[in-house]
């Protein structure tokens, strides 16, 4: 129990992380995207551009860790170039990982979509965004 409990608790404050003052920039490094999806099969596409973030990406993608294998970060409701299907996309200056989180972030990929106008408010609050069943499936090419 305790071992669960830590595990909310410090999904908790990464959530909480994302509401807080911007962070100290990591190093920024060449853009890397990868493919997640979720438990309705529909793909979402994320950047990358922090190096720690980039190599835990990979080492999940390996399964040199299976640690944190979920997606969060703040959502933005507009297309970006790398995930043109979807009306939203992931900021890549506020996406993390996590093992478990609080259930007021959960949602999959089309309900987001579905219903993004109720993003923000009791639907995601602060955009944050923290699909459960959310899993990467491949790095895609650099283009």
């Amino acid at each position: 129990m305790h071992g669960i409990l830590t595990k909310i608790v410090t999904a908790l404050a990464a959530i909480a992380t994302l509401g807080s003052a911007a962070p100290a920039p990591a190093q920024a490094a060449a853009p890397a995207y990868f493919e997640v999806t979720d438990i309705t099969r529909s793909r979402f596409v994320v950047q990358l551009t922090d190096p720690a973030k980039i190599q835990h990406a990979r080492d999940l993608l390996s399964g040199a860790t299976t640690d944190r294998p979920h997606v969060v970060g703040r959502i933005t409701p507009r297309p970006a170039p790398y995930n043109v299907t979807w009306s939203y996309h992931l900021r890549s200056e506020t996406i993390d990982f996590f093992d478990m989180a609080i259930e007021v972030c959960d949602a999959t990929i089309p309900y987001v979509e579905d219903h993004l106008d109720e993003a923000d408010g009791a639907f995601l609050p602060g955009y944050v965004w923290c699909p459960w069943t959310s899993r990467l499936v491949r790095e895609l090419p650099a283009s």
